[in-house]
């Protein structure tokens, strides 16, 4: 609800917030990233979760200090081109966009992978095709949806670790030794960052959160902190029941926990809870990155075709279907890992933009600066540790979208 001044009124309290946070992470990339993880680093995916979670932690720390600043609409977008140069925030909004689509493709994929295994991609286009009718007839994702398909997600995870442990294959022992070293671990950090997409939505609630310096801030540390352990809780189990090199190879490998326990009910409670917690990711995903790819083109950082909104429809049409016309083709030439490991490449470019802008900052605080610091380090390091062709490709990306920029710009007014 709107103020007098027109602002919106401080009805959050910290609870509130923790909630909203929680809920725009736990969701589907915890049902999908185990599996690359677990390729790259094994039993040591632990220690990757504890890595992403703490780079996670960092980004949006910084997005909250710039977000007081500059309390405007477009995220790092924005505070890249105020804090760093047209460029940078160009870049920002460009690895939004290519990252988000990237999460497009791969929550359809998880949606196929859960609710029709055998008919996987068929299903995740008819899923991009589904939800992009619903977004255009005015359905919009509220808060109060969000924590429904928070409950969902917690659900189906309840019914993962209930499923595990009443598995006869259930032992302890799997998760130790370790068998693979650092740069293992990274490279499932980087796969396992995708499951904390979300994180920085605390960040944008600078005007609807009492007290929002200190509420912001502890938000921020306690819904993280919240999602860490039952992210820790569900790769226990997981790697408990499954072992780590079949784990490995799998596409939905949650199913392979609730399988493996004695209550079908239980999994036939997963597969559902994955795919509707996929379906709603998507709900939120491709209205935002529409959105984003109408303001970068008013400011003719994208072709200025795509600035156009529907006169009765009210939404950027253009941009919607065309959003969904590329995550359809992305879903026929990527796996899903391949579409975790993109979108790693572009959402980290986007945070180190956010760090590197935090830094630039008048009087901030030594901890906080180191607090950005690590941050930046932490996305550089975990882009350098993913694959090899996902990071050329991720940076190819990177590449076309400035030429896009500047093809853009050329457009007569």
């Amino acid at each position: 609800m709107a103020g007098r001044s027109g602002e919106l009124q401080r009805t959050l309290g910290l609870s509130d917030a923790v909630i909203i946070g929680a809920g725009s992470m736990i969701g589907a990339g915890v049902f999908a990233a185990w599996a690359p993880a677990a390729e790259a680093a094994g039993t040591g995916l632990l220690v990757g979760l504890v890595v992403a979670a703490l780079v996670a932690f960092c980004n949006a720390s910084s997005s909250a200090q710039l977000a007081a600043t500059h309390p405007q609409a477009g995220g790092t977008y924005l505070y890249g081109r105020r804090q760093l140069g047209p460029i940078w925030g160009y870049l920002a909004g460009w690895g939004f966009v290519v990252g988000k689509t990237a999460s497009c493709a791969a929550m359809a994929l998880t949606v196929g992978a859960y609710l029709w295994p055998e008919h996987d991609v068929a299903m995740a286009i008819a899923a991009v095709a589904g939800i992009t009718l619903v977004n255009i007839g005015g359905l919009s994702r509220t808060v109060a949806v969000t924590r429904v398909l928070m409950i969902v997600s917690l659900t189906a995870l309840t019914g993962v670790v209930l499923a595990g442990w009443s598995s006869p294959a259930a032992d302890l022992g799997r998760i130790t030794p370790i068998d693979s070293g650092a740069f293992d671990m990274l490279r499932s950090a980087g796969f396992l960052f995708f499951a904390f997409a979300g994180y920085a939505r605390i960040a944008t609630l600078g005007e609807e959160v009492r007290d929002p310096a200190i509420t912001i801030p502890r938000a921020i540390a306690w819904a993280l902190g919240a999602v860490l352990v039952v992210y820790a809780v569900v790769g226990v189990t997981t790697l408990a029941v499954v072992p780590a090199t079949d784990l490995g190879d799998a596409t939905a490998p949650l199913r392979l926990v609730a399988e493996a326990g004695r209550f079908d009910v239980v999994a036939g409670v997963v597969r559902i809870g994955a795919g509707v917690a996929a379906l709603g990711v998507l709900l939120n995903l491709i209205p935002g990155v529409s959105r984003t790819a109408l303001a970068m083109a008013r400011d003719r950082e994208l072709p200025h075709w795509f600035a156009h909104v529907h006169p009765t429809r009210s939404l950027p049409l253009r941009a919607e279907l065309t959003l969904a016309a590329v995550i359809i083709g992305l879903i026929t030439v990527l796996d899903l890992r391949s579409a975790i490991g993109i979108s790693g490449v572009a959402v980290l470019t986007y945070y180190a933009i956010t760090n590197a802008a935090a830094l630039t900052l008048p009087d901030v605080r030594q901890r906080r600066r180191a607090v950005a610091v690590v941050g930046l380090v932490g996305c550089i390091v975990l882009v350098a540790a993913l694959p090899p062709r996902v990071v050329l490709t991720g940076a190819a990306t990177l590449l076309v979208g400035l030429v896009v920029r500047v093809l853009a710009r050329r457009q007569p007014g």
